[in-house]
């Protein structure tokens, strides 16, 4: 498989106790061996700083604060893969969830199943951007912004950005692809690796969050263009 899923810690935050024992049986089934569980928002965040997990599993709906609120937590000091879990079914829900950091986003009723293999999915797409920077190209540099690949940082001059690993995904796929235009449809396919589905404000909202971070003039960039009804494109200067 290509990375150990015995070493990987996996956080579990829902208040239903029949979704987190269930969840726990198939992801121990599946290999994983090191599952933590939290039932409120609040011990969630305790857990994670306890635990230190490599992705979190996080429900929406908790008794105390929601999952929205414990994501931009999480996110304040860290960056670690977050699916979330709804039964909430609008685009407008997966787009606050996607715009606070989520990294993916699973609707109730669901398949176990899926979710173990959205999780095993993460992890091996977090090895293959590795493995890219290994055998490509190490640096990758246009105005003031610096992409180093084998270390998955991106600095804006001196000073280093952070970015969720979708943001990182999709800056490091236009940068691939200098000058070229990236339809939504390819960028979302490329980078979500699921069908298109019409998923504008998604990669709209990622795309708002990287030129906030490499831009100096974020609401008339520079670098991340606008290509009007054809996509985006990255510009090398």
């Amino acid at each position: 498989m290509g990375f150990s899923i015995e070493e990987k810690k996996i956080l579990l935050i829902d208040d239903e106790e029949a979704i987190l024992d269930l969840l726990e049986t198939v992801l121990k089934k599946e290999g994983f061996k090191n599952v933590f569980k939290a039932s409120t928002g609040k011990q969630g965040i305790y857990m994670f700083k306890e635990e230190k997990p490599d992705l979190i599993v996080l429900d929406i709906m908790l008794p105390d604060i929601d999952g929205y609120e414990v994501c931009k937590n999480i996110r304040a000091i860290s960056y670690v893969p977050i699916i979330f879990l709804s039964a909430k079914v609008e685009d407008v829900d997966k787009i606050l969830g996607f715009g606070l950091g989520g990294d993916d986003y699973v609707t109730k009723p669901f398949s176990p199943k899926e979710v173990a293999f959205r999780i095993k999915a993460h992890f091996r797409r977090n090895i293959y951007i590795e493995k890219m920077a290994e055998t490509k190209e190490k640096i990758i540099k246009f105005g003031d912004i610096t992409i180093e690949e084998n270390k998955a940082l991106v600095k804006k001059g001196d000073k280093e950005i952070n970015f969720t690993a979708k943001e990182y995904s999709l800056l490091l796929y236009l940068a691939k692809n200098f000058n070229q235009i990236l339809s939504k449809r390819k960028i979302f396919e490329r980078v979500w690796g699921e069908d298109y589905m019409g998923m504008d404000n998604t990669i709209m909202v990622h795309i708002r969050h990287i030129r906030e971070k490499i831009e100096d003039k974020p609401s008339s960039p520079k670098y991340l263009i606008t290509v009007k009804g054809l996509g985006y494109k990255l510009i090398k200067d």
